[in-house]
């Protein structure tokens, strides 16, 4: 490591406070509860694009930023990401299994993706922004939130950058790729399929079997250690059920927009207890690595989108920077192939969660030889 590489990690690296108990963080819970209902009934109103998850989040950010103490419950938002979990595996039909040999190519496109994506990100961290090796690496990686926040710190990097880098691109890509769609796509209302019905309308036996859905989904998928185990392990188990024709119900209405709020409010309290100068430069810094994802996603949708038949709109999500909750959301709410996005999403974070370590070690061994 370069005197320029310990100095920037030293000046950067916070002191690691005492994580504070539930109870005590049981306030500020509630105060981002209120907060991202309010800000999803207020996107609500204003017709906005997925507006309970973006207005929560955008309420609550702003709130973090102001110095509001707002916190969330992270046994909450597991429970909350497994009910999208088990949504979006509601989502795969019969149908979908004899398209899976289409989606060969454009899966097969996210190593090249995330190879391309990930050294532009590299490069712009290290040699715009300054940050040392470590924390430029992790911070680049497109995906893999938590695990890149947990190997980066384990491996010398700012763990408090290397996060606030995630949740700033996370934030700006949810906020931006709905309303460019709406602008550049000009979709009607009615091209976008109900996210659910009301509880009242769905039979107690097919609620039984999603809540099975979620909870052993969720058990089975963490206890192999499968990445982002909340929403992929319920999807799986919510697939297999509903391929199998056991159900065909999915998740009411009212808990997926509770479930909207509990995601965008907890990406916004990733912000809060911050230094006010350090969010700011983060999310300036953000804006350029997430326009350099961007252009990457773009580029590789629309060449793939040139050599197959696939919807343009299911490309562009399948290959965006943001979460696979996140982007699975916005796939239902435009009418894209929900399945189709969460699916690269959820290769894409396995390839990630696997790859890029062992990738950054090589790395280091070839500069040591």
């Amino acid at each position: 490591m370069s005197p320029r590489d310990s100095e920037t990690s030293s000046r950067t690296q916070p002191a690691k406070p005492a994580l504070p108990t539930l109870r005590a963080r049981a306030p500020g819970i509630a105060l981002a509860l209120v907060l991202g209902s309010l800000g999803g009934w207020g996107a609500a109103a204003l017709a906005l694009p997925l507006p309970w998850m973006i207005g929560a989040m955008t309420a609550t950010t702003v709130a973090a930023v102001a110095g509001a103490p707002i916190a969330m419950a992270q046994p909450l938002r597991t429970v909350m990401v497994a009910v999208l979990g088990v949504m979006l595996g509601s989502g795969f039909t019969p149908e979908i299994l004899a398209r899976l040999d289409e989606w060969a190519v454009s899966l097969a496109a996210l190593i090249g993706y995330i190879a391309l994506a990930g050294g532009a990100g590299l490069f712009y961290f290290r040699r715009v922004c300054g940050y040392d090796r470590v924390t430029a690496y992790f911070s680049a990686m497109p995906g893999g939130l938590s695990e890149m926040i947990l190997v980066g710190g384990e491996m010398g990097g700012d763990a408090r950058r290397i996060s606030l880098a995630h949740a700033s691109r996370l934030l700006i890509v949810v906020l931006s790729i709905p309303f460019a769609f709406r602008w550049l796509d000009s979709l009607e209302p009615g091209d976008r399929p109900p996210a659910g019905l009301p509880i009242d309308t769905i039979p107690p036996l097919d609620l039984g079997i999603l809540a099975l859905c979620g909870v052993v989904g969720f058990v089975l998928a963490r206890a192999v250690k499968v990445p982002a185990a909340a929403v992929v392990g319920p999807m799986l188990a919510s697939a297999a059920v509903h391929l199998a024709g056991w159900t065909q119900a999915s998740p009411p209405i009212e808990l997926v927009s509770a479930a909207q709020v509990a995601v965008g409010a907890a990406i916004g309290a990733r912000f809060a207890g911050t230094d006010l100068r350090l969010v700011l430069q983060t999310l300036v810094q953000s804006l350029g690595a997430t326009a350099i994802l961007v252009t990457v996603t773009l580029l590789f949708a629309g060449g793939l989108g040139l050599l197959l038949d696939l919807d343009a709109r299911a490309l562009v999500l399948a290959f965006a920077p943001g979460g696979l909750a996140e982007m699975s959301l916005i796939a239902i709410a435009l009418g894209a192939d929900a399945a189709f996005v969460a699916t690269h999403h959820i290769v894409r974070i396995v390839l990630i969660v696997v790859l890029a370590p062992a990738a950054f070690r090589l790395m280091g061994r070839r500069d040591s030889s």
